[in-house]
């Protein structure tokens, strides 16, 4: 493509944005020094290209999944947030509570957006500070888990017998001194050994915290998604109701979107995944804009915005960068 057919497709698909109509000939040849026939020549090869087709029996026409690739890729020009728009939205992450700031963060997304916000949790934390047993009803004992940042995670373990509140600060307190600061998987090849000094009902309470200390959390609790009814608001996602009955599906089955989102995870900055250009999003007409964030400098989980193709691209990329910035330094923060 030369800088005249460039220069065309960027036009189009941003005149397409803003408007929602088919772009005509007409309306190019007004923006440009050239006649509606050379602006007709032009389209005609970039829809040969498959950048644009026309829909139906319209004049004018729209960017095609393709188009959508080559204008975010090489054409768009991102805006910045200023320092005035920022600092308001860190006050709506709560620093000292890491399950409240991931929360927070997907109403972010999608309130700047008005689109749909999407974050994956961090995964279960793998090293631990502390963990307390306390007793339960039931043959129930509850495990606290304190992880290095000062998150609190609980399970309920499902013993076979009951166990006294003695032997609960024994199996802590055995925990505590020898495995503090390690992950459960070092924690379970030392057991074999640490633990022939104990009794059999003291060790099985043991590996019952590691087993649940390493399992992976449901689908369910790994994907927070806010502000998927604003997709009703669009009149492009309405007009199909399968696809906008499939996207639905999406969210409530979360595992493709999680496939999404982790691999994303380990891409490096904003990543766009455009319907019918990416297998990993094969809803035509359907965006998603994604980044990573994390604790400390190690990537922890991704964020993003779902929307329609046809979203206002430059604006929406820095609201995903700056709130994947914004939870990273949430989720870091350590007063001392």
């Amino acid at each position: 493509m030369d800088d005249r057919a460039n220069a065309l497709l960027k036009v189009l698909i941003e005149r397409y944005i803003a408007d929602g109509q088919p772009v005509g000939s007409r309306t190019l040849s007004k923006m440009f020094d050239l006649s509606p026939a050379t602006i007709r020549n032009v389209m005609a090869d970039l829809e040969d290209l498959g950048l644009i087709q026309s829909p139906h029996t319209s004049a004018g026409r729209v960017p095609t999944p393709q188009g959508y690739r080559i204008f975010v890729d090489r054409l768009l020009a991102v805006q910045r947030f200023d320092q005035p728009i920022v600092e308001p939205m860190l006050l709506r992450l709560p620093i000292d509570e890491p399950g409240r700031a991931v929360n927070s963060a997907a109403a972010l997304l999608s309130n700047l957006s008005q689109f749909a916000g999407v974050v994956m949790a961090p995964k279960r934390a793998q090293t631990f500070s502390q963990i307390e047993f306390i007793r339960l009803s039931g043959k129930r004992v509850l495990l606290i888990i304190v992880t290095p940042d000062g998150d609190v995670q609980n399970r309920i373990l499902f013993m076979p017998r009951d166990y006294l509140a003695q032997e609960l600060i024994e199996a802590s307190n055995f925990f505590n001194q020898h495995f503090s600061g390690k992950s459960f998987s070092q924690v379970r090849e030392s057991l074999a050994v640490e633990l022939s000094s104990l009794q059999a009902d003291i060790s099985k309470l043991m590996q019952a915290a590691v087993a649940a200390g390493s399992a992976e959390p449901d689908t369910e609790e790994s994907v927070v998604i806010s502000g998927e009814n604003k997709l009703l608001n669009i009149s492009e996602m309405t007009e199909d109701m399968d696809r906008l009955r499939r996207l639905f599906q999406l969210f409530e089955k979360k595992t493709d979107l999680l496939h999404l989102l982790d691999v994303s995870s380990h891409a490096q900055g904003v990543q766009i995944y455009i319907g019918g250009d990416s297998n990993l999003m094969p809803l035509n007409d359907v965006s998603v804009i994604t980044a990573p964030y994390g604790v400390d400098g190690e990537v922890v989980g991704t964020l993003g915005v779902i929307g329609p193709s046809r979203m206002a691209y430059e604006k929406v990329i820095p609201i995903v960068d700056i709130t994947a910035r914004l939870l990273s330094n949430a989720l870091s923060y350590n007063p001392k």
